[in-house]
């Protein structure tokens, strides 16, 4: 009798040789309810009854699925019929991003009940040295005549923030869960990784000095430009450009100059969703509004009237139960990639450094300081904790020229509000804010 072909011992019935090695089976409930076999495989007798007798444990646990999908193939499921259905258009979105972006490309070929600890963390801990424009083909999808980087092999040097890094695990994360909630799987391994450290990538040149704050408002304000209040917002307030755009006037009250930040415009996919922010108290705070801020959406209350008057269907078509602060000059919706083209060709015009939209909100603090708003007010305005963390940025106070230019800019604008000319100012500086 051969070693193949020995017989088999005590309740090993189900083990037999199979093609170079052996196989085993055992009778397991599904989590469909299903009795059915699930089958072990090995090289020798030994190691497919190690297998055999860890199968017989589980299945007394509790239901076993037979067959078990890939990372991508269960990710695909978990998107279309778990968080697609259940949560907010948003939530969807960075789900998609990160599986589509991040996971699969590395994992998305693992099974999932063969997907270990070290997988995920070799995976993590190789994202701080991709350059996401290299690995995603940002740059090749571009026609020939606008590459400017990756494709014409200059990388830009696209790495991933340690935040970006926390959401593709946390999405993972998030998948096996309900993978594991669903039986397919016993534990949770992306729950066991750490976090590797991201690329610093240096910050400064990212905001704006007070005199280039000043030199672009002053620009917007001497054209007449149609977005001069969204510009004095973003910069006075920190106001995201979301936040900006989904403010109605219903949440404006000039009388106690008082804003609430409770809506907001979010793009998901194709569709622009105007939505009410349930996060924490902190982010739908009810805000003072600066003297400047006040006197900006004035200007730009009677200037949409006049726009309603003269352009506006009898029929609000904003596309949303309220009325805006900022439409176009037939009352549509504003498109957020618009406010950037805006917002670059504005810097261009007030001959200061080209930055993000975002990058606004770190100048804030400091603009505040220079229109002399008392501490307190700025404190409720920037949403710190203490008053010893703003008075940090109130200490590094712009020189007085600087000081005196934006001051002349508010009174200014104050000015064409009242229709008086400010004490001090000459008449004649309502048509020239400039320093």
């Amino acid at each position: 009798m051969t070693g193949r072909s020995r017989a088999r011992a005590n309740g090993e019935g189900s083990i037999f040789p199979y093609r170079n090695g052996y196989a085993a089976y055992v009778w397991v409930i599904t989590p469909a309810g299903e009795r059915r076999r699930r089958w072990a495989y090995g090289k020798t007798r030994e190691e497919v009854h190690d297998k055999w007798v860890k199968l017989q444990a589980k299945a007394a646990e509790g239901p076993l699925p037979t067959t078990t999908p890939t990372v991508a193939t269960y990710l695909s499921y978990w998107l279309s019929d778990v968080i697609e259905p259940n949560r907010e258009p948003s939530t969807f979105a960075q789900y998609e991003l990160m599986s589509r972006c991040y996971i699969v490309p590395e994992l998305g070929r693992k099974r999932l009940d063969r997907l270990r600890v070290r997988d995920v963390q070799s995976w993590l801990n190789k994202l701080p040295g991709v350059c996401q424009c290299c690995a995603q083909g940002k740059d090749k999808r571009r026609p020939e005549s606008r590459r400017r980087c990756c494709a014409i092999e200059e990388c830009c040097n696209q790495y991933s923030s340690r935040r970006t890094i926390q959401d593709a695990r946390d999405t993972l994360r998030a998948a096996l869960n309900n993978a594991r909630r669903e039986e397919i799987l016993s534990r949770n391994v992306a729950e066991m990784v750490t976090i590797p450290a991201a690329r610093k990538v240096s910050r400064r040149g990212r905001s704006w000095t007070v005199d280039e704050a000043r030199k672009f408002l002053e620009s917007a304000y001497t054209d007449n430009d149609p977005l001069y209040a969204l510009w004095v917002l973003i910069l006075v307030l920190g106001m995201r450009r979301g936040e900006a755009l989904g403010l109605p006037w219903a949440a404006v009250d000039l009388d106690t100059a008082e804003i609430s930040l409770e809506w907001q415009f979010q793009r998901v996919g194709k569709r622009l969703i105007h939505k009410q922010v349930l996060k924490t108290d902190g982010s739908t705070d009810i805000l003072p509004i600066p003297p400047i801020g006040v006197a900006a959406l004035q200007l730009q209350k009677d200037r949409q009237d006049g726009m309603r008057a003269r352009d506006w269907p009898d029929k609000c078509i904003c596309g949303t139960m309220h009325e805006l602060v900022f439409t176009t000059r037939t009352g549509r919706l504003i498109e957020p990639r618009n406010i950037k083209r805006s917002f670059d060709a504005r810097c261009a015009k007030a001959g200061v450094r080209r930055i993000r939209v975002h990058d606004t909100r770190r100048t804030c603090g400091s603009l505040l300081a220079a229109l002399d708003v008392h501490p307190r007010v700025a404190m409720a305005i920037l949403r710190h904790a203490k008053i010893a963390i703003t008075m940090e940025i109130y200490t590094e106070v712009p020189d007085k020229v600087t000081r005196a230019a934006l001051k002349r800019l508010s009174d200014q604008l104050g000015s064409a509000i009242t229709g008086h000319t400010p004490e001090g100012s000459s008449a004649n500086t309502t048509s020239s804010p400039s320093a």
